[in-house]
């Protein structure tokens, strides 16, 4: 997917057009997790569909649950989803920056082997 460290740098219109599949690529992922976490706070904390939203989309960008939960199922769920959307942000900053760091170092070797 990526140019080997003998190869020239990437053309703009391919590293734009990478970069776009990348952002799509993590999209996809912010928008699975979204699903898991309406379902869960749905059917197992027996929220509305728009309260189950409001939860899953505070859990996954980090500011918390907003609905208060009664059942013990209900709140392990929301602490296995709050642990998962840690690790999912984690892991969809390493998707969106892979090919800005991949530049940046190619372009660095690059202009090492020039010197």
């Amino acid at each position: 997917m990526y140019e080997h460290k003998t190869q020239r740098l990437a053309p703009l219109p391919v590293f734009a057009r990478r970069v776009a599949l990348h952002l799509g690529l993590a999209a996809g992922l912010v928008g699975c997790a979204l699903g898991i976490g309406i379902a869960g706070y749905h059917w197992i904390a027996r929220l509305a569909w728009v309260d189950a939203l409001l939860d899953a989309s505070m859990i996954l960008a980090g500011m918390g649950p907003v609905a208060t939960l009664t059942t013990d199922g209900a709140k392990i769920f929301a602490s296995c989803y709050a642990l998962f959307s840690g690790l999912l942000f984690i892991f969809t900053m390493g998707i969106v920056l892979a090919p800005l760091a991949h530049r940046f170092l190619h372009k660095l070797h690059l202009e090492e082997k020039d010197k």
